[in-house]
């Protein structure tokens, strides 16, 4: 019996900074690339469990499971080629024990007869593939992607790959606490598939507590709760709810989780495109400049007041993403023939085809602008000049609606919108112009991510040959 779950990683859009306070709701979109977590019971011994990481050097991590009076404990082995996983080792251990208050240590040990082999991988959107690109004698554009193995071989260690910043740890803790609550039958298939399912919420209460755990601080969440329930507008838990649980409480008894999130979606005909920047930031920096900056009382009113026209201008994207879904749905024919005549101009140019777009466009703009405003203040790169260059030629290409540096900024990625209607030649498509720019950019390496909006609403259980080289990539040793 096998399980498999998978987990979509996520773009923060709006809201970087403003969501760490549970005042100012964030728009996540959860992405197309997933992380996926596949259970197998192995041939192996009792309580012996082993995760692998297959599209990495040394990344297998082997634990053994013993049973006392304070409840389950996995127990790494000092023989593990891949050394410490705080990550895997703290899902595995929490997981496992809120099983057995679900049923009984019992069904754990049955489960556990012959062992468990865990197989963890993702997307290769995850990682930087300059490299491979450069070793195929490729370009840098989705075409050329899209002929990289899936799931291939990074050719390094796991903490030496370079990471796109998609949210990989929240995925994978998400598939793989999901797919232990189901593999031990502690939640069922029908629940977790229900958005409002109980089982999908303990899921993400189990992956939010053991996140946090390992990441050693209580983050706003919004990376778990998009891996979980998909796109929305999400509005964080208050940091207290976890501190019975840090002290030993269990996550079944935590009813005090005030999270909230609406589903959201991208309009029709519209894609997310993301590009990986060859110049990571450090976010753990960025953020506590600017939060120093707003708690300062010298700067505190004007924060406050920054804050509030940012917040304004971000709940208007909301609404307006609302409302283009609609008008698709009222009626889809005119809409499909405007995205066509957008396709072909220039944001500044939409006004009198289409208000909403433009509209739509002039939010994102304005954002932009507000964010750059309280990095200078702040004194912290959150647009630098640089991707401020790259922005700006990239938004002056016919059909792309808007975009920016998503999460904290600084000057590892950025995401678009662009128009993506059907019946146009591929040269004609905003893609191409995009990536032509891209390719020409000279004051970095911009390379694009396959990335688009998942479709799937968050987390998912899915057939091992459903998911193309998913059955291979498990099968590397």
């Amino acid at each position: 019996m096998s399980t498999i779950v998978s987990a979509p990683g996520k773009v923060l859009a709006a809201g970087g900074y403003l969501v760490l306070d549970q005042q100012y709701p964030g728009v996540v979109i959860s992405t197309s690339s997933r992380f996926y977590t596949v259970i197998q019971a192995s041939l192996g011994s009792a309580n012996q469990i082993v995760v692998r990481s297959p599209q990495f050097n040394q990344a297998e991590w082997r634990y053994t499971v013993t049973y006392n009076a304070a409840g389950i404990q996995v127990n790494p082995q000092e023989d593990s080629i891949g050394g410490k996983n705080k990550f895997v080792h703290l899902a595995l251990q929490h997981t496992l024990n809120l099983v057995s208050e679900i049923h009984s240590v019992a069904q754990v040990q049955e489960r556990l007869f012959n062992g468990l082999d865990i197989a963890a991988v993702g997307d290769n959107d995850f990682y930087s593939q300059r490299a491979q690109l450069e070793s195929l004698g490729l370009p840098r554009t989705t075409e050329s992607l899209s002929r990289i193995t899936p799931f291939c071989h990074n050719g390094v260690k796991l903490t030496d790959v370079h990471k796109t910043g998609m949210g990989s740890s929240a995925a994978l803790i998400t598939s793989l606490v999901s797919a232990l609550l189901l593999h031990f039958s502690a939640i069922t298939e029908t629940d977790f598939a229900n958005l409002e399912g109980d089982g999908r919420r303990l899921a993400h209460n189990a992956a939010q507590f053991v996140h946090c755990l390992a990441q050693g601080k209580v983050g706003s969440g919004f990376d778990v709760s998009s891996a979980v329930f998909g796109s929305q507008i999400y509005r964080r838990f208050g940091p207290a709810v976890l501190d019975p649980l840090m002290k030993g409480e269990s996550v079944l008894n935590s009813s005090a989780w005030d999270y909230s999130f609406r589903p959201i979606q991208l309009p029709p005909l519209t894609r997310l495109v993301l590009a990986d920047v060859e110049a990571g930031s450090d976010t753990p920096s960025l953020v506590g400049k600017v939060l120093k900056w707003r708690g300062h009382e010298d700067s505190r009113e004007t924060a406050k007041d920054l804050w509030t026209q940012i917040d304004e201008s971000n709940q208007s994207l909301a609404r307006q993403l609302d409302a283009l879904s609609q008008s698709y749905v009222q009626n889809k024919y005119v809409y499909e023939e405007t995205i066509k005549q957008l396709a072909s101009l220039p944001a500044q140019e939409w006004e009198s085809i289409s208000k909403a777009f433009y509209d739509l466009h002039q939010t994102t703009q304005r954002i932009r602008n507000l964010m750059r405003r309280m990095g200078d203040l702040a004194g912290v790169e959150i647009e630098p000049e640089q991707q401020t260059h790259l922005l700006d030629k990239s938004i002056q290409q016919a059909g792309v609606v808007g975009g920016g540096v998503p999460g904290a900024g600084g000057y590892d990625a950025i995401w678009l919108l662009i128009c993506s209607p059907p019946g146009l030649s591929d040269e004609q498509q905003p893609l191409r112009q995009v990536e032509s720019v891209w390719s020409t950019f000279d004051e970095s390496n911009v390379t694009p991510l396959l990335a688009q909006e998942s479709v799937a609403k968050g987390a998912r259980v899915v057939q091992l040959d459903e998911i193309p080289g998913l059955r291979e990539a498990i099968q590397r040793r």
